[in-house]
């Protein structure tokens, strides 16, 4: 077994925060001549993925250096995060984070990374709410109706997430919660098979990043009742909020964006930044994004991290709250 092997299963174990992470100490110089890594947390074809390969492709031309993505799925992308956290910062290695690099702290009892601490933040690439989606055969079409059909169903109601302790899992019950409604949690491993469930009937409803649900919804394979972020997304401009809808103040959205180690030289999350902010405001590219469901923020080092903050802060009183767990 290798060092970065036994350092990640220390990690996983609880044992992480005795063991020092390699360069952080002592000075690491930025070597723009060498391949930079972009970690990817999750396996090949999801939203996470398509973004660090389109901003590896795309990067890497504008750098005049290699640029790889490599995934690394595993313990709720807490394999990835720990790797990257425990990178030399010499601007060598990359991280696609998204909310769970937030929501994890609390809902795992050991990890090995603070979200906070251990991360240098580089922009924030995109946003995406979540969206509500029934099976078109249902009898429900808006917010209003789906509240009643779960009250009149008594906790039968089979409500499905990409998986336990997603951000998915935490607005279905944030939303339940606000409607004072009881239903089955259905977790899947991942937006993808919990969308396929929905659309052959084998659930009844569903909260999924929109990306995942979009190109269903414009088929009529799947009927919108709601997105969860604070304004309409552009993808779907007739789909209510659910703060329009029913519940105002509600706001759940998931983030993507590049970070670092902590300790990355200055002049490297400064470089990344810029580069990625012009690969963002491509317009070919942005339009993409936005087809598929992703709002583009391209949020610099400063207001990335404030995000990361805020969001740290946020879960662990949702995921109290909800009574959110991982089994």
């Amino acid at each position: 077994m290798n060092r970065r092997d036994l350092l990640l299963r220390s990690a996983l174990f609880g044992a992480a925060a005795s063991i020092p992470r390699p360069g952080m100490a002592q000075g690491s110089r930025w070597s723009p001549d060498r391949t930079v890594r972009i970690i990817i947390p999750v396996a090949p074809g999801g939203s996470l993925d398509i973004l660090g390969r389109l901003l590896a492709r795309h990067l890497a031309p504008r750098l005049g250096q290699t640029v790889v993505a490599e995934n690394h799925p595993g313990a709720g992308s807490n394999l990835a995060f720990d790797l990257v956290a425990r990178a030399r910062p010499d601007g060598l290695t990359l991280l696609v984070g998204s909310d769970p690099l937030t929501i994890n702290p609390s809902l795992y009892p050991r990890i090995g990374f603070d979200p906070v601490r251990d991360f240098a933040p580089i922009i924030e690439a995109v946003r995406a709410p979540q969206v509500l989606v029934v099976n078109p055969r249902s009898p429900v079409t808006s917010v209003a109706t789906f509240i009643e059909w779960a009250k009149e169903q008594e906790g039968r109601l089979t409500v499905a997430s990409q998986g336990n302790g997603s951000i998915g899992h935490l607005a279905g019950a944030l939303f339940a919660q606000g409607a004072d409604l009881r239903f089955v949690h259905v977790p899947y491993r991942g937006g993808g098979p919990a969308v396929i469930d929905l659309v052959a009937g084998h659930v009844e409803a569903l909260f999924v990043t929109l990306p995942a649900a979009i190109e269903h919804i414009r088929a009529g394979r799947l009927r919108a009742l709601a997105v969860t972020g604070a304004e309409r997304a552009a993808a779907l401009p007739d789909v209510p909020t659910v703060a329009e809808a029913a519940m105002p103040g509600f706001d759940v959205v998931t983030w993507q964006g590049i970070l670092a180690p902590a300790g990355t030289p200055a002049a490297a999350i400064d470089r990344f930044a810029t580069e990625l902010a012009a690969v963002l405001a491509m317009p070919d590219l942005a339009a993409d994004l936005t087809r598929q469901g992703f709002a583009v923020t391209a949020h610099g080092p400063a207001q990335f991290a404030a995000l990361v903050q805020a969001e740290a802060a946020r879960w662990p009183a949702v995921v109290r709250r909800t009574g959110a767990r991982l089994e």
